[in-house]
């Protein structure tokens, strides 16, 4: 760079410097004006306060109703001792090791009097069963036997400490 650029250069920023500071002391009242007027056209304003309704006193008239939260079954003996009694008293029988709707009935036979069903497991095993035989682990006692269905009586809790019987029943064919 030879000596009369460079006293160019130095000369532009000179210039450029003191037009800069030129233009920062310009007249600043149009923007003053400006920022009144908004003030004035723009006034904010504040919601009034909500009325509420007092508050109405609620008197609780279920009192002489019966506490959902006490049992209304009413028992001569404990639940549990008589389903303890009731599983004491016998042996266990084939198919109360399977849950109910695991087993199918596939037939019926009949010999003289007397009716069976068929009972297939879930290995595949097939059981001969008669009315007052045992199935499924509710205690299910076969009922009645028909060519479409057996029909059982089944003990089952009724989820306040007790328990209940309960009907139910397996159709032939059904799985």
């Amino acid at each position: 760079m030879n000596k009369h650029q460079y006293a160019f250069n130095r000369l532009a920023v000179v210039i450029a410097a003191s037009l800069a500071v030129a233009a920062c002391s310009k007249d600043k009242s149009d923007l003053v004006e400006f920022i009144e007027s908004t003030k004035a056209t723009n006034v904010g304003s504040v919601k009034p306060v909500p009325q509420f309704e007092p508050y109405e006193s609620f008197t609780y008239s279920a009192a002489d109703l019966r506490d959902p939260f006490v049992a209304n079954v009413e028992l001569d003996q404990e639940p549990e001792v008589m389903v303890t009694a009731a599983r004491e008293s016998r042996p266990k029988q084939p198919l109360e090791q399977f849950p109910l709707d695991t087993l199918s009935m596939v037939g019926t036979l009949q010999q003289q009097s007397q009716q069976w069903a068929l009972i297939k497991d879930p290995q595949n095993v097939v059981h001969r069963i008669q009315v007052g035989n045992y199935m499924g682990k509710n205690e299910g006692r076969v009922t009645q036997i028909s060519e479409t269905d057996i029909r059982l009586i089944e003990i089952v809790p009724d989820g306040i400490g007790g328990f209940l019987e309960r009907d139910a029943s397996i159709a032939i064919g059904g799985e």
